[in-house]
């Protein structure tokens, strides 16, 4: 099956202000985070990508032009609403030192699957609908460019933390133990029996994850003769 490279967006201005930005809009990326686009796609660059998906926000769609210049034959990235930024609803727009007094900012970092941003989705809704997008959005680049094709997707960090969890079958109570940093790559590649999970938070060389031909993976195998969808008992070479 594919590998999903999960991209968080390069740092903010809300990141470097503290703010929660949300589906705020006019969101940038600051001198940093500009920096961290222009790398990512010099980190990509071993990697033959097959397509491109992003959030509609600004922040992301800033962190793959970069990598969209120097790959024109991918073209545009496809926006899907489904992997913006969660709902955060009144809480929108508000310091991070000022929301952490809230008695909802303890059900956020303790019991997250009943945490519900008032006016806003829940952090389940956000789970449901994230982890449905990444695997219907599999399942069509299996369809269209085959079982050893890598695809980027660029989110943000609550929605990897999501996908992420459920890729570790962890319970969402447990995605706080998740740090993603900005313009961190997170590699996922799903098989019928269960999700691998390459890299988490990855900032450095990506290079080993471009297919290996007659490998029959993307560099978790090692080449071994171990069934597609198995671990390998050992460790991996």
């Amino acid at each position: 099956m594919p590998t999903l490279l999960l991209v968080r967006h390069g740092r903010s201005t809300a990141n470097t202000a503290g703010i929660l930005a949300g589906w705020t809009p006019g969101v940038d990326l600051d001198d940093t985070g500009r920096e961290q686009a222009a790398a990512l796609a010099g980190r990509l660059a071993a990697i033959p990508v097959a397509q491109v998906v992003s959030s509609p926000l600004e922040r992301c769609q800033q962190t793959v032009e970069p990598l969209l210049a120097v790959r024109p034959e991918l073209g545009a990235a496809v926006e899907d609403e489904r992997l913006g930024e969660c709902h955060y609803g009144d809480w929108t727009g508000r310091p991070l030192s000022e929301l952490a007094k809230e008695p909802l900012w303890r059900t956020v970092q303790d019991h997250a699957a009943a945490a519900a941003f008032p006016g806003g989705e829940s952090l389940r809704e956000l789970s449901h609908r994230t982890v449905d997008a990444v695997r219907e959005w599999n399942a069509k680049v299996a369809a269209e460019h085959g079982e050893d094709a890598v695809w980027v997707a660029c989110s943000h960090g609550d929605v990897i933390k999501a996908v992420v969890a459920d890729a570790l079958g962890l319970h969402l109570d447990h995605f706080q133990r998740i740090s993603v940093e900005p313009c961190s790559v997170t590699a996922i590649r799903y098989t019928p029996q269960r999700p691998f999970v390459l890299r988490m938070g990855d900032t450095g060389d990506l290079s080993s994850l471009a297919p290996k031909p007659g490998a029959g993976g993307h560099g978790d195998r090692g080449g071994d003769a171990t069934p597609a969808g198995d671990a390998v008992v050992g460790g991996t070479a």
